[in-house]
């Protein structure tokens, strides 16, 4: 039978008394039944006589000196360090972190110093000590990971393609690769279209055109109700006009909704540069790419969407989520890349909003950053996702009416 740890102290204990005066044949007789009995190493059983009752300071492999008593029974447990983030900071943090949609540390740390004060002005948050507010200010984006880790859940869903080629005018469109963006200004912008196709790709369904300004990181969003090429230029029509900044350039993949005449000849008319990804290459796309992920996919999922009252609720959850992701979600820019061998090390920026990037552009005008500016001041984040909540709710029952129609014509059909 397998003894218990206090069981085996015990038994040292008791053994110890006298070991070090005793010669050495008894010694041996003694340290043999404490080895039958506990099943200690012969050596860490000698040990353990040997020093019992005595005090040993050693040093660990890192330099840290600590104390060994060799009294297992009088070992006290060292008092834990006391919390600097109780459970007020955590309370908050989690109300903050649900608010900013649920960042990652290294992006909501940043925004810590004017986050907190614009949440209080709005009464959002309550912060009855100083205390708790200047740790909320600084603390690290580890400590944010640290405390949310058993917040945090993330879902992983497949992906799914509905690119169609386009036709032989892409021999006219110039190609441009991933790292052509390198000092890409403010105007040059990726797009793509977002399937909302819920796994049944057959008949007509709702896309979402999503821009993303590969410079500030700016994105805006269209739903059009489905893929044809009059939709989708009408959307691009109308996401030129809400850009805070001149249209300069487009660049898409080879879908032919947009390798098409049209569009062609309205970036020429328009002086706005029109370029292509290579054939099969995502990551030429990689901007608007992770946009597809972060903002749409994440805000309304992957249902199908193919009615006229869907599109429109779409439509007024993007002119919220514009604002919304636009103003208050940082992002982080890669910098620059290193190769070591089979490593590669990513250097990031500070994570700043795409609004904080258009201020500090010197391409953007005066009046515009006034304008940014008076809508930041103005607009309560918290209740921008209030909104969006709202909005997806409304979706969600939109939904639900369509499929419990869809299943009662079914029914219908099957008892004809």
């Amino acid at each position: 039978m397998r003894l218990s740890m206090q069981a085996r102290r015990e038994i040292i204990w008791e053994a110890a008394e006298g070991y070090n005066k005793l010669s050495k044949k008894e010694k041996m007789v003694r340290l043999d039944s404490v080895v039958a009995v506990t099943g200690y190493n012969r050596d860490y059983a000698s040990r353990l006589l040997s020093l019992q009752g005595k005090s040993i300071y050693l040093k660990s492999g890192s330099g840290r000196s600590y104390r060994l008593v060799a009294d297992v029974r009088k070992v006290k447990k060292r008092p834990r360090r006391k919390k600097k983030y109780d459970e007020e900071v955590l309370k908050i943090l989690k109300k903050i972190w649900v608010i900013m949609d649920f960042p990652c540390g290294k992006r909501l740390a940043p925004c810590m110093s004017w986050l907190v004060p614009k949440l209080e002005a709005f009464g959002e948050i309550e912060i009855g000590l100083c205390e708790v507010r200047e740790k909320l200010l600084s603390i690290s984006a580890s400590t944010i990971d640290r405390l949310l880790k058993g917040e945090k859940r993330r879902v992983e869903l497949k992906k799914r393609k509905s690119t169609k080629p386009g036709s032989l005018l892409k021999n006219q469109i110039s190609i441009r690769t991933f790292a052509d963006w390198d000092d890409a200004k403010v105007g040059f912008m990726e797009m793509d279209l977002v399937a909302h196709e819920g796994g049944n790709p057959s008949g007509e369904y709702a896309f979402t055109l999503t821009l993303t300004d590969v410079c500030s990181g700016w994105t805006e969003n269209r739903a059009v109700k489905n893929r044809a090429q009059k939709w989708t230029f009408e959307a691009i029509g109308i996401i030129r006009q809400k850009l805070p900044f001149s249209l300069k350039g487009l660049d898409s993949d080879n879908d032919n909704v947009f390798i098409n005449e049209h569009l062609f000849h309205y970036c020429e008319k328009n002086e706005i540069t029109f370029t292509r990804s290579r054939v099969e290459n995502k990551n030429d796309g990689c901007y608007v790419e992770q946009k597809n992920w972060s903002v749409v996919r994440r805000t309304v999922g992957y249902a199908r969407h193919d009615t006229e009252e869907e599109v429109e609720i779409l439509n007024e959850i993007y002119e919220v989520l514009r604002l919304y992701v636009n103003l208050f979600q940082p992002m982080a820019k890669l910098m620059r890349k290193e190769r070591h061998g089979a490593k590669v090390k990513k250097t990031y920026d500070t994570p700043k909003t795409p609004f904080m990037r258009l201020l500090a552009s010197p391409e953007v005008s005066e009046d515009v950053k006034v304008q940014l500016q008076q809508s930041f001041d103005e607009l309560n984040p918290a209740a921008l996702k209030r909104e969006i909540n709202r909005l997806l709710r409304k979706l969600e029952r939109a939904y639900l009416k369509k499929k419990a129609g869809v299943e009662q014509c079914e029914k219908e059909l099957v008892l004809t």
